[in-house]
């Protein structure tokens, strides 16, 4: 948003160890700002500067992991924060807002593939729950105060600038050994995976083709890969051979976890996006960034 002349405000709160390397350049010309804020303390929300002409709503509790062990944390932040965040935007009178959702999440497990925007929601994890939840609410407010509001479902989004995810967990496991890697489930889980690149650009696209009132976009590959599949590219990029994989069993690789996505894309490629990065040259690039 920077290069596109906007200056940014930046609200984390750090609890993701977040690197502030890449924004402290911006900080010193002046084109950024940064404020240390939990979003579900609305009170320290309400400090911030008013004048804003979007509101990028991506802070959340990302693991569904924790949000099976610790629900109220996952409720706090994902709900919480996300109302926290609305009636700001209500009380400040700022009107555009684009909300990171969640794709495979918050459909569950559908009976139609690929699955369209329009399929009901039914969520199997915490996690999932919350963003639809938090949905509902972006629709509402949109309806009751006249917010224009988009929601990208994300698929898993991965690259450079990344530190968590299942490739990152690959990465450091086959650092530490790499004859051996450990892959939770039974590895054929299949999903979809995103590079960072084609994620700004579907941020990019959608905010400046935003239509008054709540939409909402998949914002996906249209590969579908397998688990065991991420980790035979990820020890190629490595360049290890004879990697021995191992598996943790069941068709699950956590309580909650969504065995299979496949998504209709056709309504953001409307916009005229598309995503041009495969998962082969995807990883080989994270692989790099890793690397340094």
């Amino acid at each position: 948003m920077v290069k596109k002349g906007f200056h940014v405000t930046v609200v984390d709160d750090l609890s993701a160890k977040t690197d502030l390397r890449y924004l402290k350049c911006h900080i010193e010309n002046n084109n950024a700002i940064f404020s240390k804020t939990d979003i579900r303390d609305y009170d320290k929300l309400m400090e911030l500067d008013s004048d804003f002409e979007y509101v990028f709503h991506l802070a959340a509790q990302p693991d569904v992991k924790v949000s099976v062990s610790n629900p109220r944390f996952d409720f706090e932040v994902n709900i919480i924060g996300t109302f926290n965040i609305l009636e700001f935007m209500r009380q400040k009178e700022i009107s555009k807002l684009v909300f990171a959702s969640s794709l495979g999440t918050v459909y569950g497990e559908p009976e139609v593939y690929p699955t369209p925007e329009n399929y009901q929601l039914k969520p199997i994890s915490n996690y999932g729950a919350a963003k639809a939840a938090a949905e509902m609410y972006c629709s509402s407010y949109s309806s009751l105060y006249s917010i224009d509001i988009v929601s990208l479902r994300l698929g898993n989004i991965y690259g450079p600038r990344s530190t968590h995810g299942v490739m990152f967990d690959f990465y450091n496991k086959l650092k530490k050994d790499s004859s051996n890697l450990e892959i939770l489930g039974d590895g054929s889980q299949t999903k979809t995976y995103l590079h960072i690149t084609d994620t700004i650009n579907a941020f990019d696209i959608t905010h400046t083709k935003m239509k008054k009132g709540f939409d909402v976009y998949n914002v996906s590959s249209d590969e579908q890969t397998t688990v065991k599949q991420v980790a035979i590219n990820m020890s190629e990029a490595l360049g290890l051979e004879e990697v021995n994989f191992t598996f943790t069993g069941g068709k699950r690789g956590w309580e909650g976890d969504v065995v299979f996505t496949s998504v209709d894309t056709l309504k953001l490629q409307s916009l005229g996006w598309n995503a041009k990065i495969s998962i082969e040259e995807g990883i080989v690039d994270y692989v790099k960034w890793l690397n340094q």
